[in-house]
């Protein structure tokens, strides 16, 4: 099974560490956030697709082309939104073909991919404080996804993506809507689950993203809390 990393985003609100460091390498406890991120992808991923654009050749660099064992190839990020990557990754798929979308800048848990696969086609969630700052997942009476709507001024759902989604290869046929400028997955995603049954898992120790380098110190603290 393959799994994408979406890591090509400037990560400005990381600035300053991001002017010379891509977020995806910015390190918690030591270590940089995407070896978390590849590690928490279990033994039946053998191939990472990684899209990549900021300060890209650095992530290339670093993770070569083998990283704790799973086969890593690139893809370029051609910006204007996780939609456009998403798209960018589409050649290294055939027809029918499950997989996982994860991001550079999160760190997810392994117990939610192995939850989310078992599923079939399934996102993991949380309860957003925050609606308009995420995509926001409205259900079906069966539990199933009835459509996702990424940043809402105002929502009747909390329930926000967290950052596991488990697809099949025909996503790259649903066409990506703009919001001021910027083409979101999440567009994709609801067209996808108008077609398809896709259920939800509620993540497990969710970390959150990084939005400030404050949160390399407050999920460095929640990892070795986790981990004891």
């Amino acid at each position: 099974m393959k799994a994408v990393i979406l890591a090509g985003g400037k990560g400005m609100r990381m600035y300053p560490l991001t002017l010379k460091t891509p977020k995806p390498l910015l390190r918690v406890n030591g270590k940089p956030i995407i070896d978390y991120v590849i590690k928490s992808l279990g033994p039946e991923i053998d191939e990472v697709i990684v899209a990549i654009r900021y300060k890209g050749l650095q992530i290339k660099k670093y993770l070569g082309k083998n990283k704790f064992g799973k086969k890593i190839v690139y893809a370029w990020d051609p910006g204007l939104g996780t939609a456009k990557a998403l798209l960018a990754v589409e050649k290294y798929f055939d027809n029918n073909e499950r997989f996982i979308i994860v991001f550079g800048d999160e760190i997810p848990n392994p117990a939610d991919i192995t939850r989310c696969i078992k599923k079939g086609f399934c996102v993991s969630v949380f309860n957003s404080k925050n609606p308009s700052l995420h995509g926001i997942i409205y259900l079906n009476k069966d539990g199933s996804i009835k459509k996702i709507i990424e940043k809402p001024k105002t929502a009747k759902s909390k329930l926000a993506v967290a950052g596991v989604i488990v697809i099949g290869s025909d996503v790259f046929s649903c066409t990506p809507k703009s919001t001021n400028g910027e083409f979101y997955m999440s567009s994709m995603l609801s067209n996808f689950a108008g077609k398809h049954k896709v259920f939800t898992v509620t993540a497990k120790n969710f970390l959150g993203d990084f939005t400030s380098p404050s949160d390399l110190k407050r999920v460095g603290r929640l990892l070795k809390k986790y981990e004891t």
